[in-house]
């Protein structure tokens, strides 16, 4: 299995390879790259589509700390980039991954092609939220994330998915993904939680940016997104019809034709450097 050794740890990443621009995916809290196998399947014969997984996440290692905090979870995406020489790149990063490329954007510009903001927030964890994840992370920590499933199902998806009876057995598959996370999920969550925010620091974002969110999001409502619109000069807005928290998962193909029209109009216009 590939695996990078990245600011002290080792990092999972899956690489299509190929002659295409790198296309960087980077997931969301509590998931792995498996979360945009539908999004690489549709974009590797024109792109190199590299998918990875977050420090303390998936396959890839975490040191044991009590908190696997955002700028280190940064570094270690500019750590993997610059190793697989894929920069500049097009990054793609829903909700924890967001969190990630607007630090990007804003710190390490020179490593980007575009920025794909996904179902993410710029702020910090709001506050009537915190007692809320707390309580859930303090019980998938030492009870197991079966306890508290079906209440992180209800944030992670959006209601047409959870309701249509013809995905019960793709919606029993992620439950069982969501389950079958490593006990030692909490240090990342707790990151998540204790962010810091960066909307003050989005006006200094040049990189062409799409902002898309679905309709059904109650993790990082519509809302959120449009703030981060606002804030990003000539970023373009797209808000799904349908689909929660995961929309990679839930609409994949509302997905992938956003993502399809944005990439071929950045990859035709010539990349402005500084």
């Amino acid at each position: 299995m590939p695996f990078l050794n990245v600011n002290g740890t080792r990092l999972y990443y899956e690489d299509t390879g190929g002659s295409g621009e790198p296309l960087v995916f980077s997931h969301g809290l509590l998931w792995n790259c498996r979360m945009f196998d539908k999004q690489v399947a549709a974009l590797k014969d024109r792109y190199r589509c590299i998918a990875y997984d977050h420090r303390g996440q998936g396959q890839s290692d975490v040191w044991k700390v009590d908190t696997v905090d955002m700028e280190t979870v940064y570094a270690d995406a500019v750590g993997l980039i610059e190793q697989l020489g894929a920069g500049p790149c097009h990054f793609a990063g829903l909700s924890m991954g967001g969190f990630v490329g607007m630090r990007m954007a804003v710190q390490r510009p020179d490593l980007l092609r575009s920025l794909i903001l996904l179902e993410t927030s710029a702020d910090p964890e709001p506050e009537q939220n915190v007692p809320r994840y707390k309580a859930l992370n303090f019980t998938a920590r030492w009870f197991g994330l079966r306890l508290v499933a079906d209440r992180v199902m209800r944030i992670m998806f959006g209601r047409t998915f959870l309701e249509d009876p013809a995905r019960s057995e793709e919606r029993a598959e992620w439950r069982r993904r969501l389950m079958g996370n490593r006990r030692d999920i909490w240090r990342a969550v707790n990151g998540v939680i204790r962010r810091r925010g960066v909307y003050e620091e989005l006006s200094r974002i040049k990189t062409p940016t799409l902002v898309l969110v679905g309709a059904e999001d109650v993790a990082t409502v519509p809302a959120k997104a449009e703030r981060i619109h606002a804030a990003i000069a000539g970023s373009k807005l797209v808000k799904l019809p349908r689909g929660g928290h995961t929309s990679s998962v839930e609409e994949p193909e509302l997905m992938n034709a956003a993502l399809v029209s944005f990439l071929e109009e950045v990859s035709s216009t010539p990349r402005q450097v500084g």
